[in-house]
């Protein structure tokens, strides 16, 4: 094909962006974005990402749409609300359309969109995103590692929880605001975990995942200190530790740990043959215990970000 069929054959190439997607469009995205799963080996963009794709508009996430003759080809989402950190996005290409310039162009779109200041997410760090990053002016920042053990032969030892400390189950509606409390503070150092809100939580609550008595709280005289939630991904037959933290001050007991084991040992009982988890890369201390407790790491996803 000549430069000119080139010119013309994109000529039609749009990017409209929406603070809110209707149902026809956000049907449209997590179509494009279970066929990028299933050609790349994993999803394009996050949980986070895609429970903000359906319901009314949220302050600070932007979605945008590439389409090209009217078919949509690319989808990037922008989330501005860290008061310190630059804004996230992830973006995703139809496998059949890449190699186009369709990633450069929303690539660019969302910097314009954030004043240039921008951190990208590439799942599973693949050459392709590596080089796009390269052509943004982009620089890898975080390391983000997902780990996995198997559950078939699990042998820890009992859980020993502090003195004082006992475990129950969630009770939704009861527990929510306790536990959003929790979470923030222990996750006050995390921009996207940390900042969770009751809208967040209720997202993931009306998922088919969701089981209470799959999400683990500790408490000592009736106050949160540590939880631990897992979900279940029936479909790839994977337990995940999805959440596990540890109010400030109580860390370094082995509340983590016996939190871990009590989340493992259930995920075991549920028939699960493997276990997996995010934990990110400079975080030395977590993956030393999860290296103990068997996980090794499976694969990684990286962010880039300009630079400031």
């Amino acid at each position: 094909m000549s430069s000119d069929d080139t010119v013309r054959a994109f000529s039609a190439r749009s990017i409209e962006t929406h603070s809110a997607l209707t149902s026809a469009q956000a049907e449209a995205v997590l179509e494009l974005l279970a066929e990028a799963a299933r050609t790349d080996g994993q999803q394009p963009v996050s949980e986070q990402g895609r429970l903000q794709l359906r319901g009314e508009a949220r302050e600070g996430v932007s979605h945008l749409l590439l389409t090209v003759d009217g078919e949509l080809v690319g989808y990037a989402q922008l989330e501005d609300t860290d008061p310190v950190e630059a804004p996230a996005a992830e973006l995703v290409v139809r496998p059949a359309q890449r190699g186009h310039g369709h990633g450069r162009a929303l690539g660019a779109a969302l910097l314009a969109a954030s004043g240039k200041r921008l951190r990208v997410w590439a799942h599973g760090g693949h050459p392709a995103a590596r080089h796009l990053a390269q052509v943004l002016g982009l620089s890898m920042f975080r390391e983000l590692r997902q780990m996995r053990r198997a559950l078939t032969d699990l042998e820890l030892p009992e859980p020993k929880l502090p003195e004082g400390v006992s475990v129950r189950a969630f009770v939704p509606g009861k527990d929510d605001t306790a536990w959003l409390a929790l979470n923030a503070a222990a996750f006050a150092h995390h921009p996207e975990q940390g900042s969770l809100t009751q809208r967040d939580l209720d997202d993931r609550k009306a998922q088919p995942w969701f089981e209470p008595a799959g999400f683990f709280l500790a408490e000592r005289r009736g106050e949160l200190v540590a939880f631990h939630w897992t979900k279940v991904h029936a479909e790839e037959q994977l337990g995940e530790v999805y959440v596990l933290g540890v109010r400030p001050g109580e860390q370094g007991g082995g509340l983590g740990k016996a939190l871990t084991t009590i989340g493992l040992r259930h995920l075991a009982a549920e028939g699960l043959p493997t276990a997996m988890l995010y934990v990110d890369a400079d975080n030395t201390a977590a993956v030393a215990v999860y290296e103990r407790l068997g996980f090794g790491t499976y694969e990684t996803d990286l962010m880039y970000r300009t630079e400031t």
